[in-house]
């Protein structure tokens, strides 16, 4: 069974994690340019952040015959400093086409605030003006559901951004029906201590369907385990799910998804 994991910090993670992928049997994996724990304090600090998972990254995973996949964005939860905000932005496009960005990500919002929707909005702009994928960042702490729809509301209002070339991460039960409704995909983060267990994401698999659907683990420089993926196919062939319906979800899916972009090489296998 080949297994892509769509969103998983791998800057955050030891040589032994990308070993411990590969001997289960990972093939690819994507890594969102996000927080890195803490506030960065300029946009050149940015700059070599890209820098790493564009050329550093890609080269620690290949010595375990992992595919390295990245997306370029400023994240949320430093989106409440807009004047930082739209230097970050300024220099985006520079890195649009590195061989392994698949598009903008993972933007999006964190307490809800109108300066995040700001940040997010103008990213979308740039998205659209380069012909970008987008991957979406959805509230932890704060309101999921209102976030949810705000951002539905401004990719809605934006008119130029296809659903279907659009994911919404850190979906839960009470947000994956709207962002499927809405024709965009939905991607279900798996943590070991808070957010989506094994058996919600199959709970919702089993609620929405396999359609437009991804699972992945985020793998940060918090409580996190890039093997979490595997726990649920465990759960889902306790279930009774066949190998094939599982490969189908954590292979086939993200093939789909990410293969928009013709710099991602797998294919689904049918």
């Amino acid at each position: 069974m080949k297994i892509i994991d769509t969103h998983v910090h791998m800057i955050a993670r030891t040589t032994a994690d990308y070993e411990r992928m590969a001997l289960m049997h990972t093939v690819a994996c994507c890594e969102p340019a996000f927080w890195a724990g803490y506030d960065r304090t300029s946009a050149a600090a940015f700059h070599d952040y890209f820098t790493h998972i564009t050329a550093c990254e890609p080269k620690r995973a290949a010595k375990y015959l992992i595919q390295h996949y990245a997306w370029i964005g400023m994240n949320s939860k430093e989106a409440e400093n807009v004047a930082l905000a739209q230097e970050v932005i300024g220099i985006i496009p520079e890195f649009l086409g590195a061989e392994n960005v698949l598009g903008i990500g993972e933007i999006g919002l964190n307490k809800n605030t109108r300066n995040e929707l700001r940040v997010f909005e103008l990213q979308l702009d740039l998205a659209a003006k380069h012909g970008q994928m987008l991957l979406f960042h959805t509230p932890h702490m704060d309101d999921k559901l209102k976030g949810t729809k705000m951002m539905l509301d401004a990719v809605r209002a934006h008119g130029g951004i296809r659903p279907e070339r659009v994911c919404f991460d850190h979906v839960e039960e009470h947000t994956m029906g709207l962002v499927l409704d809405a024709g965009h995909w939905a991607a279900m983060t798996i943590y070991p201590v808070t957010k989506n267990s094994p058996a919600r994401v199959v709970d919702c698999i089993e609620r929405f369907g396999m359609e437009r659907a991804l699972v992945d683990t985020s793998g940060d420089w918090g409580p996190s385990d890039p093997t979490l993926l595997h726990q649920a196919i465990f759960e889902m062939r306790r279930r009774g799910y066949s190998d094939d319906t599982v490969e189908t979800l954590v292979y086939d899916n993200p093939c789909r998804f990410l293969g928009q972009n013709p710099k991602f090489k797998l294919k689904p296998r049918s």
